[in-house]
């Protein structure tokens, strides 16, 4: 059956048509909207889309152009890293460049540089000062401009070119004030890179100082050659200067040891005869005349030896010798010389010696003796009421060496305050009166001063006029162990009458002297002959036996070095021979060692010292300084002693236990040293070698070697201290070696020999 709608119902059901179709209608304008907004997204979507193309355009464009700029970056790179190169490039350059100026500007001469038009580009700043003009005034101007003779200096710079360089050609510049400077113009070219010539460097040096002294030179050559040809009647040249002085200082010597032969020989007939005179009978008046000759014999006689030590020091001829001496002894010595001098005034004699000063000191007695000798002299000689006195100092003292200040004070006349300074000048006295009233040469402290320093040694002097004076002077002297003699002179003995039976050949050129020789040998007891020179020696010995020869070294037709030399070496003589010398300034005592004679004696002669050195030399045994052997004997071959004990015997008065502690401190102290001498000379350590060669010296007379051996170590010595390797001083040393290591061995065998017979 059919529903029947409500009108409710119906309603309602209008209401929701109505709703749905206002829905639909708002449905369908938000659909329309929706619509409209989808195309204008899609319109929007379509510019959007429009602008992504050009920006993907663009973005191409940019990653283009982005590739130029690295491209760009990377050749701006490359060019940045040219560039520090280049400026590493220029600043090496500028480190040349102030280098080369450095070196340019260092240079004392003129150094420029011109191109090749002859215009100057660059120059130092002694080329400056030369020319008085500044670095821009002369850049750019002609080089030749500025030297006297323009067209030679063009010639000169043209040959640079030409050769490459020109050394030393003369040439004139000229300062713009008018000042001219002599110069050597040196040049070479430079180039470039490629080996293109740039220019030419020019260094002038300035010769002016140079040729000033070529022109002094020659003016004193002129004079020179003047002075040399009236003198001599011969020219010589220039270059030859050095030559000449040497030869006017052997000259000087020649003549000062022929002066002294000749002033000496007389002096020697003079001073002897009065001796031998003095001894006979005469009266008081008589003798008194005698006495004055003799006083002024001597007089003569200091005054000559004052001359000749100066002469010996000037020429540089003065030795020191290293000999072990007691020191104390020697002083006393010495003092008692003027023991009868100072009692004649009425004087007193004061002896200050310091008795820590070891016994037995190394040094140059002679030398000392010479100084103290001289300086007590003075205060002798000045001093007329008061007292001398002589102290002698310990002032400090090592495992080594001593350091000993020596003063002689005098209560005398005393020396003015500004005279002091002068009085160790050749010929000065205190005064113009002085040698007038007390005599003397001026030489003593002079002599004194030069003795004193070159042995390392000072001199000083306090002094007041009427007070009198103190000379005091500083010394080292080495210390050692060697035992020494007394120095109560051994060399010279009371004349012994009872000795005779020795005969004596004089060899003697001048009459006089050789009836002095015959006077005084006739007086000792002794046989004797006479040979007028060395040949007529010869003649005499080759017929007739002496036990000993007294020779003269100046002598015609063959002197004493030659006639000793044949004795020697031709004859193979061993006979003693003492030389007679007047000649104390050269080196004739070395010549006379050299050619073998036993001893010297120095003219005018001592008649107590040549009767000891007689007696001495023929009396005792003698070494041979050859190691010759007796000719009668036959050894086998063998090698020949090298020491002799004899000299050990006699200082040890032949006590065995001494003699084996002497010979074992030599056994015990050579090995090493032997060592330490070919150790240093191989290292070239030659204050070493000094040393060790210096404490071996001393053994040599003690243990008997020949003084060849000590004569050599002395040379080896003067080597060190030259600092020199001189040809011949390794053989030297390898004969000290052998000599030592043969040493050593004969007196092992000694010292057995001797322990064995005092067991």
């Amino acid at each position: 059956m059919a529903r029947i709608i409500a009108p409710d119902e119906l309603i309602s059901a209008r209401k929701e048509a109505a709703f749905q179709m206002k829905e639909n209608r708002r449905l369908e304008k938000e659909l329309f909207q929706a619509h409209k907004e989808l195309a204008f997204q899609k319109k929007e979507k379509g510019k959007r889309a429009d602008e992504l193309g050009i920006a993907n355009i663009e973005l191409a464009f940019q990653k283009k152009e982005k590739g130029k700029r690295a491209a760009e970056l990377g050749i701006a790179n490359i060019e940045l890293a040219f560039q520090d190169i280049e400026k590493g490039k220029r600043a090496a350059e500028l480190i040349i460049a102030n280098y080369a100026r450095s070196l340019i500007e260092a240079s004392l001469d003129p150094l420029v540089t011109i191109n090749t038009e002859g215009k100057i580009t660059d120059m130092n700043e002694a080329s400056e000062t030369i020319t008085g003009l500044t670095r821009q005034e002369l850049t750019g101007t002609d080089f030749f401009d500025y030297f006297t003779e323009q067209q030679l200096a063009r010639e000169v710079y043209q040959e640079v070119f030409a050769k490459g360089s020109v050394a030393d050609s003369p040439l004139t510049l000229r300062h713009k004030g008018g000042k001219l400077t002599d110069v050597l113009f040196n040049g070479s070219v430079y180039k470039d890179d490629l080996g293109q010539v740039l220019g030419v460097v020019i260094v002038a040096r300035d010769v002016t100082a140079q040729k000033r002294i070529e022109t002094e030179l020659k003016e004193a050559t002129i004079l020179a050659k003047l002075a040399t040809g009236i003198a001599e009647e011969a020219q010589i040249k220039a270059e030859d200067s050095a030559r000449i002085a040497v030869n006017a200082v052997k000259a000087k010597q020649q003549f000062l040891s022929n002066m002294s032969h000749e002033i000496r020989t007389p002096m020697n007939a003079i001073i002897g005869f009065t001796k031998v005179l003095m001894k006979t009978d005469m009266s008081s008046r008589q003798r008194e005349y005698l006495t004055a000759i003799k006083l002024s014999g001597d007089a003569l006689i200091v005054l000559i030896n004052d001359i000749l030590d100066l002469a010996k020091v000037d020429a540089g001829k003065m030795i020191f010798e290293q000999t072990p001496f007691k020191m104390a002894q020697s002083i006393s010595a010495m003092l008692h010389l003027f023991a009868t001098k100072i009692q004649e005034k009425n004087l007193a004699l004061v002896k200050d010696y310091d008795k820590r000063i070891p016994e037995v000191l190394v040094g140059d007695p002679v030398r000392l003796h010479q100084v103290i000798l001289n300086l007590v002299s003075n205060a002798v000689k000045f001093t007329t009421k008061g007292k001398i006195t002589v102290r002698v100092r310990l002032l400090s003292e090592d495992e080594e060496k001593v350091s000993i200040e020596f003063a002689v004070s005098d209560t005398g006349i005393g020396i003015p305050e500004n005279k002091i300074e002068k009085i160790f000048e050749n010929f000065q006295q205190a005064t113009s009166g002085t040698s007038r009233l007390y005599g003397g040469t001026g030489l003593g402290l002079s002599i004194v001063k030069q003795l004193i320093e070159p042995q390392g040694g000072t001199i000083h002097v306090l002094s007041k006029v009427d007070e009198g004076s103190t000379f005091s002077f500083i010394l080292s002297f080495l210390k050692t162990n060697v035992v020494v003699e007394s120095d109560e002179d051994p060399k010279i003995v009371a004349l012994d009458t009872e000795i005779k039976n020795i005969k004596i050949l004089v060899v003697e050129d001048i009459p006089l002297n050789q009836l002095l020789m015959k006077t005084l040998l006739d007086d000792f007891g002794f046989e004797r002959d006479i040979a007028s020179n060395g040949k007529i020696a010869i003649e005499f010995l080759q017929n007739k036996s002496y036990d000993i020869i007294l020779m003269d070294l100046q002598m015609p037709e063959m002197n004493g070095f030659e006639a000793t030399d044949y004795i020697r070496n031709t004859m193979n003589s061993k006979i003693p021979i003492i030389a007679l010398t007047a000649d104390v300034t050269t080196v004739d005592l070395a010549k006379c060692r050299a050619v073998g004679m036993n001893d010297y004696l120095a003219k005018p002669v001592d008649e107590r010292l040549l009767f000891s050195k007689i007696v001495g030399l023929v009396k005792k045994p003698t070494r041979s300084k050859y190691n010759e052997q007796d000719g009668n004997a036959d050894n086998g071959g063998k090698k020949s002693k090298c020491t002799d004990l004899d000299y050990l015997m006699q200082r040890t008065k032949s006590n065995p236990a001494l003699m084996m502690e002497m010979i074992s401190l030599y056994l015990e102290q050579t090995p090493p040293l032997i060592s330490t001498m070919k150790r240093s000379f191989h290292d070239k350590d030659w204050n070493s070698l000094h040393s060790a060669v210096h404490k071996m010296i001393p053994s040599f007379s003690i243990m008997g070697i020949s003084p060849d051996f000590e004569n050599m170590a002395k040379k080896i010595q003067e080597y060190a201290v030259s600092q020199q390797q001189t040809v011949g001083i390794q053989n030297l040393v390898l004969q000290i070696e052998n000599v030592c290591t043969q040493a050593c061995m004969e007196l092992e065998a000694e010292f057995a020999k001797i322990k064995s017979a005092n067991k």
